[in-house]
């Protein structure tokens, strides 16, 4: 299994398709909040620190610590480094606060898949890079250099860095579905 230094779950989208409504604390079928449902089984998979990953105040009362975008006003590409910078030249996990059914023994194969830049889930000829590990001693020169110029596609960086493919059974695969709008939880509940 890989140390993980950091695990962040990515709370600093505006939620502009939910309302405004930070998706983090929506309630998870489970009751719990997203956030608090994700802090948990990170935990429970053997990551020793998870913070948030853009710092938004109305998730200050949850007592996890939480990281500003370096830089700000990118996307998650600011959040990834901020994440990286954090996990100091080990690895880290970034995982979006929107995926309500994403389980522990995922989060426990990320940890023990083989060794990688970065070790992520593909569908549909895309990565899932907010279900991710990361060697941030690898990847972060790559994702700072990408922050300079104007492609702060996380999908560009998976493709630059050259990802190794976590293979998912179709129930895993099933597990990764987010919730983007109202209607995603309406249909979900």
């Amino acid at each position: 299994m890989t140390r993980i230094a950091v695990a962040g779950v990515f709370v600093g989208g505006a939620a502009t398709r939910m309302g405004g409504l930070p998706k983090g604390l929506l309630l998870a079928p489970d009751g719990k909040t997203l956030v608090e449902r994700t802090h948990a089984m990170l935990l429970a998979a053997g990551v020793r620190e998870v913070v948030l990953v853009g710092a938004h105040s109305d998730y200050g009362h949850l007592g996890v610590p939480m990281l500003d975008d370096h830089p700000p006003r990118i996307g998650p590409l600011g959040g990834l480094i901020a994440l990286l910078e954090r996990a100091r030249g080990g690895h880290a996990v970034a995982v979006a606060c929107d995926m309500p059914f994403v389980s522990t023994r995922m989060f426990e194969r990320l940890l023990a898949a083989p060794e990688g830049s970065i070790v992520a889930p593909r569908g549909s000829c895309r990565w899932e890079p907010l279900c991710s590990r990361y060697d941030a001693a690898t990847v972060l020169p790559f994702a700072l250099h990408r922050a300079e110029g104007f492609n702060h596609s996380l999908q560009g960086l998976l493709d630059e860095v050259v990802a190794t493919e976590l293979a998912l059974t179709e129930e895993e695969a099933f597990q990764l579905r987010d919730w983007d709008t109202p209607a995603d939880v309406s249909r979900e509940r």
